[in-house]
């Protein structure tokens, strides 16, 4: 949902509350930078929840995330209430300098009378966004940082009022309108940053197309919008468009720019045959593919949907922030209170001690508070995504960041997983068929070598098939049985000593229980496997591989790679047993797998990556899914995470010493309305500049290398 009242810390813990309450609501998480909350509501269908007449009776009417209004009208709000403060404030200052210039009498007073008159539509149009906020939330029975506000912006202009009614030498309204001028500046630069932080989100949005040329029953050709467009349909590209859906190429050839979705820039070759995943660019040839998904089961609706979950701040960070925003306004109001009660006492002029009140109200900022986290979240993801890393939650990078050891997969991880199958010198056609048959049935590496490399099945009927998750594919053939997988598995451990030679990866055929067929499969290490191996050990982390491959096979990439620890001929409860083993140790550990056999320990781990092409229930267990072949990336998404530590604690200790330091002074006169609106505003600017940081190119360690020192931590030694 997008709830643009949203503006604090406070507004966090009232929205979250009142969603919790609602019947049938199981989680529900408030982004601040976005704007947008995130609900699971398990109730029956048949009795809708009352998500958005809950909030919007205590002051936040909220859309659904797909109607929400654009960002061009919000700016263009802020836009016209800065103007019409910027030439009251302008043209009410030259005025002021005349009257503090010796001008008295009548001519000061009806300089006084003017500068009413320019203040009062600055304060009715431009403060209006300040007090329509207060006022829904005081409705509501609760406060929020534009509360302190209003107050301060009424108490101002009364104040203001007043000494013009007196006749007094000098009257405030300059300060009243800069102070809505600074304010107002302080907001439309915070939604401009926060606008540019979510641009990943963006991007990847708008590589969906609204639509696709559609081959007809009668072969004509019909234009049919994304949503109307179903799996089986065959869908034209021609050059220069982007795929709509997830498919298979059917016919022609062409090349592919999957640059913004994958991070790499060369472009791919595409044929009959060839997978694609909706928004890459068709480049050169006209193209048909079969669509196999939907506008939202697509690839790309996955990685929008995980872009927008990463936006979601950690638990940690976000916990004290959001305690600071529960005490913010009482505290603060408490405060501003026994500012005015102790200079009436100690100097008995009530209009300093009420400036001096005013001062305190505006002068703390929650927002800055509430910004430290959840803008650094967003703007990391952001980073991530530009190098081809998504983050399904933020508090995956949290944990990211605090990982100790590093676990790999084999098959499809720190190996492409495309075997290449080295064929038999005489397959018979009666294995060659059943081979095929039974692969054609499974998505292991293994299997789509086997049913890409031998002859057709011809039509080979299999009464029931069913797989076996890290052992492999088994089918029942009248009263025999056939299974195509793993040789101790398929033929038992000793025949498969006996018989099968373990040097390399290898399948079999067998038929009840007996060898038909042996498959030798080669496999190819991604690139950067070995510079990513040797940074993580400079880096002090401990590696192991756990793999369902045999030991051989095993042993030669942990050579290749120097990591001691590494396990062969793991199913997948072992490897998720020495998953939670290392975790009991007190080990966080990372684990990096790819396959529905790594699925468990994936879930099990402290912090989990998949590559993109691992299965689908992989993707949906990993914490953070990459899309280069690149393993490298996997130091950048470490390095990062480091660095969004870092910003988090820098801005936490910003906005925490801000008020540590602004409040007391504040509390001592020595601050005027007009400084502290500047203040506040620049506090929340600093906070979200800061974190912005961690999108520069100084912050690069691939494939540049950054200076090694205690600010840069996954140095030099992820470099390339």
């Amino acid at each position: 949902m997008s709830i643009p009242a949203l503006r604090c810390g406070a507004c966090i813990v009232a929205v979250e509350q009142a969603l919790m309450a609602q019947p049938g609501v199981s989680a529900a998480r408030v982004n601040l930078s976005t704007r947008r909350a995130a609900v699971i509501w398990t109730g029956q269908q048949d009795q809708p929840p009352a998500i958005f007449s809950a909030l919007a009776s205590i002051g936040y009417p909220a859309t659904l995330a797909s109607e929400e209004r654009g960002r061009d009208e919000e700016v263009t709000k802020l836009f016209k209430a800065v103007a019409v403060a910027g030439f009251s404030a302008m043209n009410i200052m030259l005025l002021s300098v005349s009257a503090w210039s010796g001008a008295d009498g009548d001519v000061r007073q009806g300089f006084h009378l003017v500068s009413a008159a320019l203040a009062l539509p600055a304060l009715i149009y431009s403060g209006r966004i300040f007090f329509i906020s207060a006022w829904s939330a005081l409705r509501a029975g609760r406060t929020n940082m534009d509360v302190p506000i209003s107050v301060g912006l009424v108490l101002a202009f009364g104040l203001s009022l007043y000494d013009v009614s007196q006749e007094a030498p000098h009257a405030y309204f300059d300060a009243a309108t800069s102070l809505i001028f600074f304010l107002l500046i302080g907001r439309t630069l915070e939604l401009l940053m926060r606008e540019r932080s979510r641009s990943a989100v963006s991007a990847l949005s708008r590589l969906e197309p609204a639509g696709g040329h559609v081959v007809g029953a009668n072969g004509e050709t019909i234009y049919l919008p994304l949503h109307e467009i179903k799996p089986a349909m065959q869908v034209i590209v021609n050059p220069g468009h982007r795929v709509p859906v997830d498919g298979i190429v059917r016919d022609g050839v062409s090349e592919l720019d999957a640059s913004l979705i994958t991070g790499e820039s060369r472009w791919s070759p595409c044929g009959p045959g060839t997978l694609v995943q909706a928004g890459v660019l068709n480049q050169s040839g006209r193209i048909v593919v079969e669509a196999t998904a939907t506008a939202t089961t697509s690839f790309l609706a996955q990685m929008v949907n995980l872009m927008q979950a990463a936006e979601q701040g950690g638990p940690q960070y976000r916990g004290i922030a959001e305690r600071a925003a529960r005490l913010y306004s009482p505290v603060i109001h408490t405060l501003a209170l026994f500012a005015l009660v102790g200079w009436l006492q100690q100097t008995g002029d009530w209009h300093q001690s009420l400036s001096v009140a005013i001062s305190v109200l505006i002068i703390t900022c929650p927002c800055a508070l509430g910004l430290a986290v959840p803008i650094t979240q967003v703007i990391a993801a952001r980073r991530l995504f530009q190098r081809g890393i998504i983050m399904k939650d933020g508090a995956a990078l949290e944990r990211l960041a605090e990982a100790s050891s590093v676990t790999f997969d084999k098959t499809g991880t720190l190996t492409f997983g495309q075997y290449q199958l080295v064929m038999p010198k005489a397959l018979m056609r009666y294995s060659a068929s059943i081979s095929s048959a039974l692969a054609k049935h499974s998505r292991h590496p293994a299997a789509v070598a086997i049913a890409r490399s031998v002859s057709p099945d011809d039509g080979f009927a299999l009464d029931h098939v069913e797989e076996i998750v890290g052992c492999g594919v088994e089918a029942v053939v009248g009263t025999d049985i056939y299974r195509l997988g793993r040789p101790a598995w398929a033929i038992g451990e000793e025949q498969a000593v006996a018989t099968v030679d373990e040097s390399a990866s290898r399948a079999v055929l067998s038929k009840n229980g007996t060898l038909l067929e042996s498959f030798e499969l080669k496999d190819q290490l991604r690139p950067g496997t070995v510079q990513l191996a040797a940074a993580l050990r400079k880096e002090g982390y401990p590696l192991s591989i756990v793999s369902g491959d045999n030991a051989n096979a095993v042993s030669a990439i942990a050579s290749k790679l120097q990591i001691q620890d590494a396990s062969a001929n793991l199913l997948p409860v072992e490897k998720l047993e020495r998953v939670r083993r290392a975790r009991d140790n007190g080990e966080k550990v990372l684990m990096i797998g790819d396959g529905l056999n790594d699925a468990p320990a994936l879930a099990a781990a402290y912090v989990s990556m998949a590559p993109a092409t691992a299965a689908e229930v992989g993707r949906k267990q990993a914490d953070f899914v990459f899309m280069s072949d690149d393993l490298r990336v996997i130091g950048e998404a470490i390095f990062t995470a480091k660095w969004a530590r870092r910003i988090v604690r820098q801005n936490l200790g910003m906005a925490i010493i801000y008020n540590a330091v602004c409040v007391p002074i504040a509390v001592a006169g020595f601050v005027t309305p007009l400084v502290a609106a500047i203040a506040m505003s620049f506090s929340s600017i600093a906070v979200i500049a800061n974190a912005l940081r961690l999108s520069s190119d100084r912050m690069q360690p691939l494939p540049f290398q950054p200076k090694e020192s205690d600010d840069a931590p996954f140095g030099n030694s992820l470099a390339a």
